[in-house]
This record gives structure tokens, C-alpha cells and sequence, in this order.
């Protein structure tokens, strides 16, 4: 995977922080940058811890999976890319507070970030190749880097226009999102 993969990966994961960034942006009568920076660093520190676990997990069963790593990146990344879809075509709109406790955001953060655990897998399965003069681990380290800041500044940005604009995107987001997996996981099983 090359740093164009990972970085629109990262755009696609980042997706439902976003729209969760959005509905927290909407919630609140006055926008402060200390909150926007902090939902920011929850949705974009889980980014990059969850990827990084789910790394450290499929490394341990990489030998046994490696005949089938694509297919396994392929089915991991359109059954991600498929529920994010599903998410953003569904009529239950979601209630959000403008709160940004502990409790409220580890939840949050989670419950946005459990995608890129299984990212994290397939990062084991097919391996990120930013730079050859780097070993495989630290290419990885750097895409999950990048998911992280990326999905900080995404997160920021959906804390913005949540406030300005209201849920307006919400959907729209985590549609785009998904066909970005989806069509990041085809890349995977054709090349």
C-alpha cells in the first residue's frame, strides 16, 4: 500500500469521526478551539492506537494468512466501506450533546475507531510502503501516524462546520467514506 493509499485510507477512516465531529460541532451553542482540539486528539489519537493493535494482532497470524492476505484486506475493507454506507443511508438520526467528558468521548472514540482496528489487521496482511529505506514496522508506524493526523484535522474541520452548517453532511461523509474503503480494499485484491 503507497502513501496515496494510506492517505485516502486514512480520509475514509476518518469519515465517521467526522460525522460524529459534526453532530458535536451542531450541539453546541458556542464553539470553542480548546474543544475542537480535544475532540480532535480523542478521534485522532483512537485512529492511530486502534490500527496500531489490530497491527500487532495480525502480525502474530500473518504466516498463517499470507497465502489469502489480499482477500483478507479485500473482504475487511469492503465490509467496512459496506456498513459505513449502510450507516449513512439510514433514517435513525442520531442524538448528540455537545458534552465532551471522558466517559462521552472514549465512547465515541471507539465506537469510531473499531474500522481501523481491523485496518490495523489487514496493515499486517498487506504491508504500507512509504519509503524503501525504512523497514516494513516503521513504514507502518508512519500510515498509522498519518491516519491520526488526519483524522485529527478532519475532526476539527467536522467540529466547524457541525457548528456552521449544521448535519447537512453528516451522511454524505460517511458515504464518501465507505466507498473510499471499498474501493481502497478492490486496489488491494487487484494489484
Amino acid at each position: 500500500m503507497d502513501l496515496l493509499a494510506v492517505v485516502l485510507l486514512a480520509v475514509g477512516l476518518a469519515m465517521d469521526a467526522f460525522a460524529v465531529s459534526i453532530c458535536k460541532g451542531l450541539a453546541m451553542k458556542k464553539i470553542k478551539v480548546s474543544k475542537m482540539l480535544i475532540i480532535g486528539l480523542w478521534f485522532g489519537g483512537f485512529q492511530s492506537l486502534m490500527p496500531f493493535i489490530g497491527y500487532i494482532l495480525g502480525s502474530q497470524f500473518e504466516r498463517f494468512i499470507n497465502a489469502v492476505a489480499p482477500f483478507v484486506g479485500f473482504i475487511l475493507l469492503v465490509l467496512i466501506g459496506g456498513n459505513m454506507i449502510k450507516e449513512s443511508l439510514s433514517k435513525e438520526e442520531e442524538v448528540e450533546t455537545a458534552t465532551i467528558d471522558f466517559k462521552e468521548m472514549l465512547i465515541l472514540s471507539v465506537a469510531t475507531s473499531i474500522d481501523a482496528l481491523a485496518v490495523g489487521i489487514t496493515f499486517a496482511c498487506v504491508p504500507i510502503s512509504i519509503s524503501n529505506s525504512i523497514s516494513r514496522f516503521a513504514n507502518t508506524m508512519i500510515g498509522i501516524a498519518i491516519i491520526g493526523i488526519i483524522t485529527f484535522i478532519i475532526s476539527v474541520i467536522g467540529v466547524k462546520i457541525g457548528n456552521i452548517f449544521g448535519a447537512k453532511y453528516k451522511n454524505k461523509a460517511e458515504f464518501a467514506g465507505g466507498v473510499i474503503l471499498i474501493l481502497i480494499g478492490l486496489k488491494v485484491i487487484i494489484m
